[in-house]
């Protein structure tokens, strides 16, 4: 097929290598959220200090260097705090230098697109992968000035990688900005405040295995007694020994916690995360650690009993179970979500969608076939132009959010994830499977037809159905589907070339050749050879 991209194979998707699990940490006193601000503030602006010493470093850095500031950060409060902001410093300078060049390949992208299209004469359409030029003089002039402001940005961009620089914001960019529009935030001034002092704390601690429960700096035993090693110009307000401040709270961990327990029993590295929810005023604790990789099973085991090809969708995932020979069996299942609101509220949704498939995937033993969506190149403005709903729909997808979560929580199923290539799997579902699997009590959306494509395609079925045989006395009985392409067959996912007549590939009468040809289609022994037939016209009624 001309023009048709290489659809890539499907492999099966590994599993997490971490784990992360939250508590709320109830019943503090009011001592204990004043000492939990004074930490957090003290070492917030430690890490600002490193952060700020760190950028200014660049690509200079060396270990020599990170030495230095690590030994500044002990004089202020110990070396185990020391350790985890010089961590989580060099963790938030590597995602900056990451952001930075997306950003520039999508400045790249943009700047391209661009250039095209004003190379093109104005109201010129465009083609199949290609756009046309601008529709008006006053959009084309518009787009070359943008032309000219994308070139400076990626101009500035590029100079700031090359010299090492990158912009970071201790709190975020979006919560700084929002300083500036509090009416749209629906916030006050001192509630906004509170947010920004909120975010900008550091009360985290990496783990440490021999160590007592895993952390020396946080510590949480296995009863559930909370304490952190409080810093130097703060270790005054300890009332424990050793400089330590013991929480009034006690915790437990209702998800994983009989595995914390274990890790913590045996003194295994366990790292801590402490926070406030201004919003709802509460206190958090955060506890990860890193686990063996998951063991994956083969590709052909999985493909075994058949497997649920799902759809993701900005509002909900469309699924479809079909069996080992890309048979849709059942009826297809629909699970909504809703993505309005805060973020949090988002993630609920997005967990309780998949918290109902991965258990109906369980009960029938099966595995989960979802494509390897990345729309972090397809989100621009100069990419789809003028369709703004369509940029906003690719825009809100939960792809990053629902591949992560979905990974995670089959692992704990012991259900296998297959990720195939999402080339043309919503156009070719809805041609061959949207119709065919529509009945009188059963409608089947463009959405739950992409889902039957994306579950052949992970089972290495083509998409394209099999068409049934012709009729008897056509074609030597019922012989064998002559559309029917072998699964290596070059282009086997296209449509049939559009050849005349029926099945046995004959011309009939108005096809071919002769079609429009009277002379041609109605000669009948050899006097139709000299006498040419015509058509008289009927007698006219008295």
């Amino acid at each position: 097929m001309g023009g048709l991209r290489e659809v890539t194979a499907p492999f099966v998707v590994p599993g997490p290598s971490g784990v992360a699990i939250r508590t709320r940490l109830k019943h503090l006193s009011a001592g204990d959220e004043k000492v939990l601000r004074l930490v957090g503030d003290l070492l917030g602006s430690l890490a600002s200090r490193d952060l700020k010493a760190r950028c200014a470093a660049g690509l200079d850095h060396d270990s020599e260097r990170w030495a230095e500031r690590k030994r500044t950060l002990t004089e202020q409060s110990s070396s185990r705090w020391a350790g985890s902001i010089t961590k989580a410093t060099h963790d938030q300078w590597a995602l900056a230098r990451r952001g930075q060049l997306a950003h520039i390949q999508s400045l790249q992208a943009g700047i391209e697109t661009i250039t095209h299209r004003l190379s093109l004469p104005v109201g010129e359409k465009g083609a199949k992968r290609a756009p046309g030029g601008y529709r008006s003089k006053q959009e084309w002039f518009a787009k070359s000035r943008r032309l000219h402001l994308l070139e400076d940005r990626l101009q500035t961009v590029r100079a700031d990688r090359e010299a090492g620089v990158v912009h970071v914001v201790r709190g975020g960019k979006r919560l700084l900005n929002t300083r500036h529009h509090l009416e749209q935030a629906q916030l006050t001034e001192p509630e906004w405040r509170k947010r920004w002092q909120a975010g900008r704390r550091f009360l985290k601690a990496d783990g440490e295995s021999g160590k007592r429960c895993g952390n020396e700096t946080i510590r949480v035993t296995d009863d559930g007694e909370v304490s952190l090693k409080l810093p130097a110009p703060l270790a005054h307000l300890a009332n424990a020994p050793h400089g330590r401040y013991v929480l009034t709270a006690r915790v437990a961990f209702a998800h994983r916690g009989e595995q914390w327990a274990d890790r913590v029993t045996a003194n295994r590295a366990v790292a801590y995360r402490i926070h406030e929810d201004t919003g709802r005023g509460r206190w958090y604790l955060t506890a990860s650690w890193t686990i063996p990789p998951v063991q994956t099973v083969p590709l052909e085991a999985a493909r075994t009993n058949g497997l649920i090809g799902v759809d993701t969708n900005a509002d909900h995932l469309a699924a479809w179970r079909l069996d080992h020979h890309g048979n849709p069996t059942g009826n297809p299942r629909r699970f909504f979500y809703d993505l309005s609101g805060p973020a949090q509220h988002r993630d609920a949704q997005v967990r309780h969608a998949l918290i109902r498939l991965l258990h109906w995937a369980k009960r029938h033993g099966l595995a989960i076939a979802i494509e390897d969506l990345d729309f972090t190149a397809e989100t621009s403005r100069e990419k789809h132009g003028r369709r703004k709903r369509f940029r906003n729909l690719i825009s809100g997808m939960p792809v990053a959010r629902l591949r992560a979560r979905l990974v995670s929580m089959a692992a704990e199923l012991g259900i296998t994830v297959v990720a195939v290539d999402p080339a043309y799997t919503s156009k070719w579902g809805a041609q061959h499977w949207q119709k065919p699997l529509t009945s009188k009590t059963r409608k089947t959306t463009r959405h739950d037809a992409a889902a039957v494509a994306i579950g052949r395609r992970a089972l290495g079925h083509p998409i394209r159905r099999r068409t049934a045989p012709p009729p008897a006395h056509r074609s030597d009985e019922q012989g064998h589907r002559t559309v029917q392409a072998r699964p290596g067959t070059p282009g086997r996912e296209g449509p049939r070339p559009r050849i005349p007549g029926p099945r046995t590939r004959s011309a009939g009468a108005g096809r071919g050749e002769n079609a429009g040809n009277q002379n041609a289609q109605h000669r009948s022994g050899r006097s139709a050879e000299h006498e040419p037939w015509q058509q008289d016209s009927l007698p006219l009624s008295p």
